[in-house]
């Protein structure tokens, strides 16, 4: 267990607020969502500062600095090193310091906050075409603030350069309290007094161990303070990661879009091998040339299925060169002949196009798939960033490999080796301590130094690599660095313990801290083996949650893309989950405030556990935490009445017509909403004057020769849309079936579940196993309606019943309508529709929706699809507390595209979906078996 963290003094935390008032949070979940970014370490910062002025860091770094109180910046947080944890003051410049303040297509250059995202940048640059070089995998979420601090490179590194190649001037915050303006040029180092003498007493070493490669990011860049190299300062402060001032505001360079590239994609027997021929591809300038292990790619696979990955050539590991040329058809001459000069066992050219997409997502998503080694065991950053000359880098690997082999350690290989740069998480044994890492790590430097390489290639050296400088810096060099920061820092504020002086590499790790907590009465945890902290701990920090990726057709984190609240991320989350592990200051366990706290907005959508590429599912564990902490205890009233909602629904169906009036009277029912423990802003939905169970049918009239399907009526169709069942099964005899109704009771428990009522839903699974399962093995499919319910019987349902086989069976047998109409030999109907389509969250977390959006194209459809949740999700946006989140989540999404596509008939297979437009915005939306339905009466 971690030891609890200390709190700043009263003093200092006073005169904070005393002038920058609640901008300032030093609250327990605030802090331990900050303690840790992308890195294997854990700092529970003092407190956390997000400022919307230069003035507001000008006045915190200043009383810091009085008070003696360490500062730490954070852009995105997706530092893999540790350069963006500490123990006093960080402040975050990602929730206001954001903005773009100029784009000028004369000059090519931009101007912007330190908090400004990449990908923001490149939006506004791109209607110029321009677009900004360098360009890290995390562009959706990493800041121009960020890049500037570790001197991030990217794919695009090897035409573009690394940031401190396109950072024209900043305005800097020193240590010592003085802004000044960084550039480059004669008269540059006079902003700093002292800097021109340093350079005159150092200029041998300067010359002679910095810059000796392109991705030698480790220690400071001090070669561009050279006269040779422009004396530009702004260069030299990029990557000092945060250790010598405050970024307040940069202009950058911009460079021309490459028209229309293609991809070369090569196959080798191995990484080593692909990694002999990068130099040989280099003088065909490729835009892009990256490194890909074949192990990485298995990961996707299994993960996502064959259909996630694109046709790839024969091999054990790829370069994927990037080819730029006027027109797509040059692109493809162009890669054609490198690929005719490389020496690749085999070959795939891929022009611009999803499929050249999908493969550079799969290479984005390599930090957080690489989280897990091939045999499934977590891997960790700590020699994540290496990098060599590209003519060593085969050497190097082979190297490197036998080095893990002889450690007993493994790891997925990836990175940008046109450049030289190889990025691996390796399976440190970090829940035992930090001794095996250290020992690796200080072997691995010094093999990299024989190689004339670089620790880091673009992370920069953090808490991780700062203690092994001297492997490949002289004592001499080592002391320019410091007189360097002392220049810029005199009192060591800024991020002490990084660079300079630096602090163990094997202190304040967070995995060892962490507390073993085994899976009990509630979810298996099955795919960690039934370990909650392995499982807490898939998170590494990618902050791909922190991304909006409606616009990429993603669904997370819908919560923190209203908020913008680090706490309300899928990250945020784990980390407060983590920090409960730890027990340093979250310490009631599950029942935490923090934890509770911090899991509060989660919209149990389960949209991370298929767009974060480590697959966590913080659906889940906002249900355990339930559990856990209500078990046995009174709950909240909505547990009560939401959560057992089926129950409610069967005991009023007979009391419609009165529930409906009462529903129309206001007061009536603002009172029966408050009587739930839910918003009282929110609608009654109406009741139909007969549930669909009401009718007694048991089976339709069909062919005795069709497919034989169950049909599964859920507790929502049943009692609030039982038009849907009845289209269902016409939908379903037109399509040749032998139809068969599932009896009465059949319940997933979903609300059950999503309320943490785990023992009840467990026991509701097992009923509803006892009902279903001798359809399936009479040979019947199960079909569902309601997307969250078919969900759950194919995911939940084996999670909380592991050690019963039939309910793997079960799940197994159940489909969506869509996914059955796809895989028979049927035609659907013609309609020739405009749709506007909100998938179900879990439907496209837990099913994927190709099989509705191929279905709906064959029949002629017109089909736009509105990314991301619709912001009810279930008793989420019913209960007290979550209206104006629900809502904005709704009001940014489908209500926007449904308000500028008039046109289009929403189609909402999801009850909860259907319910949130209609009440927001008062659209009717139909489910896909009514589109067919209607299609087959006209």
């Amino acid at each position: 267990m971690a030891d609890a963290p200390k709190p700043l003094t009263g003093a200092f935390l006073d005169a904070l607020r005393g002038e920058l008032g609640d901008l300032v949070d030093a609250s327990a979940t605030t802090r331990a969502v900050y303690s840790t970014d992308a890195s294997n370490y854990r700092i529970v910062p003092g407190a956390v500062l997000m400022p919307r002025s230069k003035g507001d860091v000008i006045t915190a770094v200043g009383i810091a600095r009085e008070h003696g109180v360490p500062v730490t910046v954070r852009g995105g947080g997706t530092s893999c090193a540790g350069n963006a944890v500490g123990p006093g003051l960080v402040i975050d410049f990602s929730r206001s310091m954001n903005r773009v303040l100029s784009v000028d297509p004369g000059t090519s250059t931009a101007v912007v906050e330190p908090g400004a995202v990449l990908s923001t940048l490149q939006q506004e640059a791109l209607p110029h075409g321009l677009r900004f070089g360098p360009d890290p995998s995390t562009a959706t979420r990493c800041t121009i603030g960020g890049m500037i601090g570790n001197n991030a490179c990217g794919p695009h590194g090897l035409s573009y350069g690394r940031t401190a190649d396109n950072v024209v001037s900043m305005t800097w915050l020193t240590g010592g309290g003085e802004v000044i303006t960084a550039g480059s040029g004669p008269k540059a180092p006079a902003a700093v007094p002292g800097l021109d003498a340093f350079v005159a007493e150092n200029l041998a070493v300067l010359r002679t161990e910095f810059g000796r490669f392109g991705r030698q990011i480790s220690g400071y860049s001090l070669e561009h303070l050279l006269p040779e190299n422009g004396r530009n300062l702004a260069a030299a402060l990029t990557g000092t990661e945060g250790s010598c001032g405050v970024l307040l505001e940069a202009t950058v360079r911009l460079v021309p879009q490459a028209p229309a590239p293609a991809l070369a994609v090569l196959g080798y027997a191995d990484m080593p091998t692909a990694a002999d021929d990068v130099p040989n591809l280099l003088p065909f300038r490729p835009l892009a040339l990256e490194g890909l292990d074949a192990q990485l790619v298995d990961v996707v696979r299994r993960a996502h299925g064959e259909t996630a990955v694109p046709t790839l050539p024969e091999g054990g590991g790829w370069l994927i060169a990037e080819v730029g040329g006027a027109t797509s058809a040059e692109a493809v001459e162009a890669a054609r002949e490198l690929v005719a000069a490389s020496h690749a066992a085999d070959s795939v050219v891929l022009p611009a196009g999803p499929e050249a997409t999908r493969l550079w997502q799969i290479r984005a998503d390599g930090a957080g798939l690489a989280g897990r080694t091939a045999d499934g065991k977590q891997a960790w950053p700590g020699w994540e960033d290496s990098a060599v000359p590209p003519e060593r880098l085969g050497d190097y690997l082979r190297g490197l490999q036998a080095l893990m082999s002889e450690k007993g350690l493994s790891g997925l290989a990836y990175g940008h080796f046109g450049d030289g740069c190889v990025h691996a998480r390796i399976d440190f044994p970090l829940d035992g301590g930090g001794a095996p890492m250290r020992d690796f790590l200080e072997r691995a430097a010094a093999l990299a130094a024989e190689h004339g390489g670089s620790l880091s290639g673009e992370h920069g050296d953090g808490r991780a690599r700062s203690e092994l400088l001297p492997a490949m810096y002289s004592p001499e060099a080592l002391r320019a660095m410091e007189a360097f920061k002392a220049l810029l820092d005199p009192e060591d504020v800024m991020n002490p313990g990084v660079v300079v002086r630096p602090a163990p590499l094997d202190a304040d790790l967070r995995r060892p801290g962490a507390r073993r907590l085994r899976a009990t009465d509630g979810f298996a945890f099955a795919h960690d083996g039934g370990d909650i902290t392995d499982a807490v701990h898939r998170c590494v920090g990618v902050g791909k949650c922190r991304a909006d990726l409606r616009g990429q057709g993603g669904f997370m984190c819908p919560s923190y893309t209203a908020t913008r609240d680090e706490k309300d991320s899928t990250r945020g989350r784990a980390r407060a989950l983590q920090e409960m592990l730890n027990g340093g200051f979250v310490t009631d366990g599950w029942s935490s405030p923090e934890v509770h706290e911090a899991l509060d907005l989660c919209l149990s959508c389960k949209a991370c556990a298929t767009d974060c590429p480590t697959g966590i599912d913080m659906a889940t564990f906002k249900s355990e935490a339930l559990h856990q902490t209500y078990k046995g205890r009174r709950r909240p009233l909505s547990h009560y009445t939401l959560g057992r909602l089926p129950q409610w629904l069967r005991l009023i169906a007979p009391l419609a017509p009165l529930v409906n009036l009462a529903g129309r009277v206001p007061v009536l029912r603002r009172t029966m909403m408050t009587l739930m423990g839910a918003d009282s802003r929110r609608s009654l939905p109406p009741l139909p004057p007969r549930p669909f169970r009401w009718s007694g049918a048991r089976k339709a009239a069909s062919g005795a020769d069709g497919p034989k399907v169950l049909l599964w009526v859920d507790s929502f169709s049943d009692a609030l849309a039982p038009d849907i069942p009845r289209d269902a099964v016409e939908v379903l005899t037109a399509a040749g079936c032998d139809v068969e109704i599932a009896a009465p009771g059949a319940c997933c428990g979903l609300t059950l579940i999503s309320t943490g009522q785990l023992t009840a839903a467990r026991a509701k699974l097992r009923s509803t196993v006892n009902l279903l399962l001798p359809h399936v093995r009479a040979g019947r499919t199960v079909i569902g309606i309601e997307p969250s319910c078919t969900a759950t019987l194919r995911s939940d349902l084996v999670e909380l019943l592991p050690d019963d086989p039939r309910a793997a069976e079960l799940a197994g047998a159940v489909k969506t309508v869509a996914e059955f109409l796809t895989s028979i030999d049927w035609t659907p109907p013609r309609a020739a529709e405009r749709l506007l389509v909100q998938p179900h969250c879990h439907h496209y977390a837990v099913m994927g929706y190709e099989a509705d959006l191929s279905l709906l194209r064959s029949m002629g459809c017109d089909v736009d699809i509105s990314a991301g949740c619709c912001g009810l999700a279930g008793n989420f946006g019913m209960e007290k507390g979550h209206y104006e989140v629900s809502e904005k989540i709704a009001r940014e999404g489908i209500l926007a595209r449904a308000a500028a596509e008039p046109d289009r008939r929403v189609l909402a297979d999801g009850f909860s979906c259907r319910t949130q437009v209609q009440d927001l915005a008062g659209l009717d939306g139909r489910h896909l078996v009514q589109v067919i339905a209607e299609a087959l009466r006209r």
